[in-house]
């Protein structure tokens, strides 16, 4: 069995680490996890033929196959221990980030932001887990100046595990919603849950940057040292929305040192001001220079059906594509704010069942339905998915369609298509709501 150190000596031999044999990377450590259907020591030496040069197993007989096979005890311990050993090493800053909507977006606008000052390394798309976050901080190298980690929960105590690996010094959480119901047991589940980051920073000495305008936030953060951003004149980091030349994008502007300067993003929603405003707050408390702020997020694109706009789709639609996920606080504030822009063309909601709602979910999905069947008719909603399609003829209107899945949907969008519309596409993101893109 080999020691941590020992085993940590080997990695630095290594050019990164994966947990996927098939991934040919030369020169790489595999570490070889199980799962309900899978043992990745089955793997193992099949990594090896693949160009890794070494391979965590803990299967004794799998080791004794071949000497570049590394024992221990519990591979998946050990990849905790591994990415935490080497964020100790390293001893950058890192910055931690959760919250029930947005937390990608916001991570990606703090990497663009530090990024233009200094060497970072983030989390890769949303391997914000358990798996996600070893990973991500074991390809953080020595050059680099911060560390930004994003950080996924869907049950009590998920935080408070991934904070003791990463040991952020910095911690920001963009909002607590309603999401996720089904792990956390309820609203309060949640509270407690994505506090966990909050009450990591409060035992460690850290430093939050928390959304002046979020009560709940603020309640939690008690007795923690931290720094306001937001709209109203208590926030130290101040900022507001401000008209952009396209309705439907965010515009801010922020204050610093006297001068006023002026944001034109390419993000859908006021409802990412929080997210943006927590970039510059960030920036600004590391010492990123505003020009380099304004330019970092003028130039940030969305993708991955965060938050994205499509100008003009072959017939003519421009869409806004929301369907990475959804719950029911992100669900209303994506609704709202479609309704908001003002458009000359015809309306169409495209929503899908949102997920992991437990107990709630046909509560929630029926308030949404409620506020769909108070809009006018020039609204066109479908509605898609099991818990929409057990609501309808509760409330019957002529704006509202239900569809029994994405692929039902997928057929009356073929044989009667939508032309010269503004549309919101939103679900949760097992509704598969990509493919509706290409119809539309």
């Amino acid at each position: 069995m080999i020691s941590l150190e020992d085993l940590y000596a080997h990695f630095l031999q290594c050019d990164g680490v994966t947990t996927d044999s098939r991934s040919r990377r030369k020169g790489a450590m595999f570490i070889a996890l199980r799962g309900e259907r899978f043992d990745g020591n089955r793997f193992a030496l099949d990594a090896l033929t693949n160009g890794c040069t070494y391979a965590i197993v803990d299967d004794p007989k799998i080791a004794a196959e071949d000497t570049r096979c590394l024992l221990v005890e519990d591979s998946f311990t050990t990849l905790c221990d591994l990415g935490r050993m080497h964020r100790r090493k390293l001893a950058l800053p890192i910055i931690g980030i959760t919250g029930t909507n947005g937390k990608t977006t916001t991570k990606e606008l703090i990497s663009a932001v530090l990024g233009s000052t200094y060497t970072i390394g983030a989390t890769v798309g949303n391997l914000n887990n358990q798996i996600g976050v070893p990973l991500t901080l074991l390809s953080f190298s020595p050059e680099m100046q911060y560390g930004v980690v994003e950080m996924g929960a869907s049950h009590i105590g998920d935080i408070a595990q991934l904070t003791d690996i990463a040991e952020p010094d910095f911690g920001l959480i963009t909002n607590i919603g309603r999401a996720h119901l089904a792990g956390f047991g309820s609203y309060e589940g949640v509270i407690r849950a994505k506090s966990e980051l909050y009450e990591w920073l409060r035992d460690h000495n850290g430093e939050a940057w928390v959304h002046a305008e979020d009560p709940l936030l603020l309640e939690c953060a008690k007795g923690l040292t931290y720094t306001t951003y937001g709209q109203s004149q208590e926030a130290f980091f101040r900022a507001e929305i401000i008209e952009h030349p396209l309705d439907c994008f965010l515009a801010i502007a922020f204050h610093w040192q006297g001068c006023r300067y002026q944001v034109h993003t390419q993000l859908v929603g006021k409802y990412n001001f929080p997210n943006v405003a927590g970039a510059v707050a960030v920036g600004l408390r590391l010492g990123v220079a505003p020009p380099d702020i304004v330019r970092a997020l003028e130039e940030y694109t969305p993708t991955n059906s965060r938050s994205q706009y499509v100008a003009s789709t072959s017939r003519e639609n421009a869409l806004i594509v929301d369907a990475y996920n959804a719950n029911p606080s992100s669900m209303s504030t994506a609704i709202e704010n479609f309704l908001s822009i003002k458009s000359e063309r015809p309306k169409y909601l495209l929503l899908g069942d949102m997920f992991e709602l437990g107990e709630a979910s046909l509560a929630e999905h029926k308030a949404i339905v409620q506020r769909l069947a108070a809009l006018s008719s020039d609204v066109t909603c479908y509605l898609v998915g099991s818990e929409f399609y057990t609501l309808q003829g509760m409330f019957p209107t002529s704006h509202l369609h239900y569809f029994v899945s994405t692929e039902a949907l997928e057929e009356r969008l073929r044989k009667k298509p939508i032309d010269h519309a503004l549309i919101l596409i939103k679900a949760s993101n097992g509704m598969h709501f990509n493919s509706l893109v290409d119809l539309c």
